[in-house]
């Protein structure tokens, strides 16, 4: 019989738990053991902790970022400049085009960045572009670009190139060095 101080139930912390589980499956058989725990269950963690212990697939956007942390490798620009200076005049391709070819194939951020940080007319920056063939630049920018790809020869719906007129389609056996 519990006495006035018992009175309320005592909770068992999760180690202790855990201990308990572990003889009971020395001494007990499954099913007492299944037993244990259904009766039991505001012994264990809340679901909300036990997603924060377990390890849970990233979504894409911590994927993005995680790749645009990604420290500079100077292997991975070669591949990257490589690939863009394969596009010929008259012809695009995308930011996740020219990644995928240069065998990286969720770095097309990385691929901007490059861009951004090369001495101008080093790589033909122009002919590289966003999804679905749309200017990615502001301003200015996005005019000289407009204006280079239209001395080349690319036609425009609207905002964006003709993507099916004028897209590159690498090969990759003539990336290969």
């Amino acid at each position: 019989m519990l006495g006035p101080r018992h009175t309320k139930a005592r909770m068992l912390t999760f180690s202790s738990l855990c201990t308990s589980v572990l003889s009971a499956t020395a001494t007990n058989t499954a099913q007492s053991l299944t037993g244990f725990i259904s009766a039991r269950p505001h012994l264990l963690p809340s679901p909300s902790a036990m997603l924060r212990r377990s390890r849970r697939p990233i979504t894409s956007r911590e994927a993005a970022r995680y790749l645009l942390r990604a420290p500079r490798d100077s292997r991975r620009d070669a591949a990257f400049r490589r690939a863009i200076r394969q596009i010929p005049r008259g012809k695009v391709a995308t930011y996740g085009q020219v990644a995928a070819a240069a065998g990286y194939p969720l770095y097309h951020r990385q691929v901007a960045q490059l861009l951004r940080s090369s001495p101008m007319g080093s790589l033909p920056w122009q002919r590289v572009l966003g999804s679905g063939g749309a200017i990615k630049l502001r301003g200015e920018a996005a005019l000289e670009q407009r204006m280079r790809l239209e001395m080349e020869g690319v036609r425009f719906r609207g905002k964006r190139v003709d993507m099916e007129a004028h897209q590159h389609r690498f090969r990759l056996w003539e990336l290969e060095d």
